[in-house]
């Protein structure tokens, strides 16, 4: 697979070169390929495919077809496939390369009104998940003052909770310029997680943001430690969602409700034993090694709250969680955000957007409440028997 680099854009060229034709490439999840996804959409059509980056917050996915859940509720389905960059994963959703993926929410938005209409949220797969890692020499967030901080993409709720956690300790984040110690401003670059331990290693970096088990494994190699916990930041907010093309949930509905199925079945099993599924995540799906993964999946409180990591610890932030159902408050409040963070791409498809619009128009959740039901209730994953809640994020 190619790698795509730092930038964090995604490449239209590439696209055109993975084989959409150059109408297509404008409406990105058309034309050009409807009559594949037409093909893939019929009733017992090709196995489905996923994709996947080798972070915990793909472990529902990857638990579901690690346990034969996917079997379990009448869907054939590859063996997921592992990308190394969120750009590229995209590019291979658009692409018809892939049928269902994780995705950053925040980047979903974008697909969604930048690139690719006929994408559809169908679930979370997890919240919490994260942590700002920084280098051995950094003691609190006020020395990263004048050093560089990476980021997973340009849009995603990584970008958000730090750029708040530097605005809180008094930093300016800032993209093309050079970070200045004295004038307190920290540079935000987008890098590869798998790419993001070797640079804080290497003093490249004083610091990054992203999902586990690479934050785990930086304090288990001894070359960085947690800083700030992401759910300590924003109260069970979501990270990365399933994502697929509408066509597949329009012409495949019983697939995409046997996808959910299992999805929030592996969830329920990861909930229920989380060293088990450490395990599962480490023979093939993981590359990280299993002490790590499992650090990651059952992080104790008492010793990040001893060292101020932890600062409300009633809200669990420390630990990712796995609950499936998408909240509109949550996309809303996401959207609101989107517009005050910095980055260094284009953010024209922000413009004339209705945060409390943008719910409607991305998400799917029919199928997830269906397999919420099917899979105990809301309560069985902790969440609101109304479905509904108040988004709680740090001032600062």
């Amino acid at each position: 697979m190619t790698e795509i680099g730092g930038s964090g854009r995604l490449d239209r060229r590439r696209l055109l070169g993975a084989g959409i034709g150059a109408g297509a490439a404008l409406a990105l999840g058309g034309g050009a390929t409807a009559l594949a996804r037409t093909a893939a959409a019929r009733p017992g059509g090709r196995a489905l495919r996923i994709g996947y980056l080798p972070i915990t917050d793909a472990s529902p996915l990857l638990i579901a077809h690690a346990r034969g859940l996917y079997e379990r509720f009448g869907v054939r389905v590859e063996r997921p496939v592992r990308f190394r960059a969120w750009a590229e994963l995209a590019q291979a959703l658009v692409a018809d390369r892939v049928d269902v993926v994780h995705l950053l929410m925040p980047f979903a938005i974008q697909l969604r009104y930048g690139m690719m209409p006929s994408l559809r949220v169908v679930a979370w797969n997890h919240t919490g998940g994260s942590a700002l890692t920084v280098h051995p020499s950094v003691g609190e967030v006020a020395d990263l003052a004048g050093r560089t901080v990476a980021i997973p993409y340009w849009w995603s709720v990584h970008n958000v909770v730090v750029q708040r956690i530097l605005r809180g300790a008094g930093l300016r984040p800032v993209t093309r310029d050079r970070p200045s110690r004295a004038a307190g401003t920290v540079r935000l670059v987008v890098m590869s997680p798998s790419d993001m331990l070797p640079a804080l290693d290497n003093g490249v970096i004083g610091g990054y943001i992203v999902a586990d088990p690479f934050c785990a494994a930086a304090e288990a190699r001894g070359v960085g430690r947690i800083l700030r916990f992401s759910g300590d930041v924003w109260r069970d907010h979501a990270c990365c969602v399933v994502a697929m093309s509408e066509e597949l949930a329009a012409n495949r509905p019983e697939t995409v409700q046997g996808v959910l199925n299992a999805v929030t079945r592996a969830q329920l099993a990861i909930r229920a034993d989380r060293a088990a599924a450490a395990g599962r995540l480490s023979a093939g799906y993981l590359p990280q090694p299993l002490k790590a993964i499992r650090r990651a999946l059952t992080y104790p409180r008492e010793p990040y709250a001893a060292r101020g990591a932890v600062t409300r610890p009633d809200w669990a932030g420390e630990r990712i969680e796995f609950a499936p159902f998408p909240f509109a408050s949550y996309t809303e409040r996401l959207v609101t955000e989107m517009n005050r963070t910095v980055v260094d791409v284009d953010r024209g498809f922000l413009t004339g957007i209705d945060p409390a619009a943008v719910h409607g128009e991305l998400v799917d959740d029919r199928f997830v409440r269906a397999a919420i039901r099917l899979s105990g209730g809301p309560t069985a994953f902790g969440l609101p028997a109304t479905l509904t809640r108040t988004e709680e994020v740090d001032t600062g």
